[in-house]
């Protein structure tokens, strides 16, 4: 794992996407925010060679500079063209664009989408070339003005103009959040949440719009279907504000489930959600006109006690749903790890792997409202590679975070394996220079063995060597206890957890 550009102010509220144009330009963008003298901006990290360099800005140049409000949108249109929506600040309150013909290196001034106080709004652009509408943008958010729908605007020629917003749906009480999708064909969809009347405005249902007209006209269900959302805070997590609104995603692949589109939440409380916080998918094979039951993505044990949250979605180049999210299942209550659940059939079946290297201890940043944190993470990808982005306290302010993921290497990051019987989880800490910690969980009885060896093979240590109940375990790795085993060096020794016969390997890092 590693930051996309270490700085020394807070980094929260990742977006990644990739240009439709180079495989190689990815381009990330987050709130960028400082207090003394305070400064609130959007941060802007681009690579231009598939993720061997990063190259980044803490503020985007676009003026007015001092006026900049956070909450980014981002897409990458048809000509290479970075697009990037961001709130203002008085005097300039609504919703504002800028572009950038150089990748990211300089901005155009404020154009401006809408002047009404509003939610975040999400962006995407149509880089389906059989679309009658490709290269079209579209930006959807959620209005603070009663009744509080869902609004949309679009552009045609790489922000320069925009159309005047849209409503796009009449809720019966009030939405929350709003995301977009263009499916195959050049289909747009949107979806939001139906929250309810009064604080903390609880997800209770998700709405879905779907316009084949390039955003004229709109089909919409306010109520597609129910949920149970979490918004608030988390009490465990130091008390964090945290949301269940939904994320889109469409399979615009040429395989089996051309079409299919994916909508994300997280909840507690229905099924097939548990006591605790779990991410929940619901998929559509018709374009929206029917939904799902709700699918259970992380595969933990149902109500253990364990909080997933803030899910992201993507479909990748071979019809793959990639969904990461927070999770503590490997860590305290009081910290979270991300993992990334994988199904290669349209979310009858997941495999789950921990993708990041180390746990953090979330915590509010003072003086941006009741815990807030940030309030999403994101993942993308090239040809080669998944690209999750998220957001980590563990150098001492929040910063953006990544770890690329090859294709090849994917059914072996080793945390999940098949039919769900064992987990093995990222030694803590890692690096380490004399102990560290390895936790691992048996969802069933079997014989366990669990050890380390170098980078030759050679074994090292035998951690477990005996028969194990189902239920969560830890296990401490004392390298100064090994000195008479000869002349260790710093490098990657090897975990090899082996469950009646079936073998999963992590690799953890040394340093005398």
């Amino acid at each position: 794992n590693y930051m996309l550009h270490p700085g020394i102010v807070n980094q929260t509220e990742v977006f990644i996407t990739k240009s439709p144009v180079d495989d190689n330009v990815l381009f990330a963008s987050c709130n960028t925010l400082t207090f003394v003298p305070f400064f609130l901006s959007e941060g802007i990290f681009v690579t231009a060679n598939g993720g061997a360099n990063w190259r980044g800005n803490d503020t985007c140049t676009g003026n007015p500079i001092d006026y900049h409000g956070g909450d980014v949108g981002i897409t990458i249109d048809r000509n290479g063209t970075f697009l990037l929506t961001r709130l203002g600040r008085a005097p300039f309150v609504g919703l504002y664009s800028h572009y950038s013909n150089d990748n990211g290196l300089t901005w155009s001034s404020q154009q401006v989408i809408s002047t009404n106080d509003l939610e975040r709004a999400s962006l995407v652009s149509d880089a389906r070339k059989n679309s009658s509408f490709y290269g079209r943008s579209y930006a959807v958010w959620t209005t603070f003005a009663t009744p509080f729908p869902l609004m949309v605007a679009s552009t045609d020629d790489g922000g320069k103009k925009w159309t005047a917003q849209k409503q796009v749906n009449q809720p019966p009480n009030r939405c929350a959040g709003g995301d977009v999708a263009v499916g195959p064909n050049g289909e747009v969809y949107a979806c939001w949440a139906g929250v309810t009347a009064i604080s903390p405005f609880k997800e209770i249902f998700v709405g879905f719009g779907a316009s084949e007209d390039g955003g004229a006209t709109w089909t919409v269900l306010e109520n597609a279907f129910n949920m149970s959302g979490i918004s608030g805070v988390l009490p465990g997590k130091n008390n964090i504000r945290v949301n269940s609104l939904p994320v889109i995603t469409v399979d615009t692949t040429t395989g089996p489930r051309k079409g299919w589109i994916y909508i994300v939440t997280c909840q507690k409380g229905l099924s097939p959600a548990g006591s605790d916080p779990d991410i929940v998918m619901y998929r559509s094979a018709d374009r929206g006109h029917t939904w799902s039951s709700g699918i259970r993505v992380n595969q933990d044990p149902l109500n253990n006690g364990k909080t997933q949250f803030f899910p992201a979605v993507h479909v990748d180049k071979t019809g793959a749903i990639d969904i990461i999210f927070y999770d503590d299942r490997n860590t305290s209550t009081d910290s979270a790890g991300v993992f990334l659940a994988r199904s290669q059939d349209g979310g009858d079946n997941w495999h789950e792997y921990e993708i990041s290297d180390h746990n953090f201890m979330p915590k509010p940043i003072g003086g941006l409202g009741q815990g807030y944190q940030g309030d999403n993470i994101d993942i993308t990808s090239t040809t080669t590679k998944l690209w999750p982005v998220w957001m980590d306290n563990s150098s001492g302010i929040y910063q953006v975070w990544t770890v690329p993921i090859d294709y090849a290497d994917v059914n072996a990051i080793g945390e999940k394996e098949p039919g769900n019987s064992f987990t093995l989880g990222q030694n803590q800490p890692n690096p380490f220079s004399e102990v560290t910690s390895i936790p691992f969980h048996l969802s069933k009885k079997g014989f366990v063995s669990l050890e380390v060896s170098d980078i030759l093979g050679r074994p090292v240590a035998k951690l477990v060597d005996e028969t194990l109940s189902a239920g969560s375990y830890t296990r401490d790795f004392n390298m100064s206890k090994l000195a008479g085993k000869g002349n260790l060096v710093s490098g990657i020794f090897f975990l090899q957890l082996t469950v009646d016969g079936v073998s999963v390997t992590r690799r953890m890092l040394f340093v005398k």
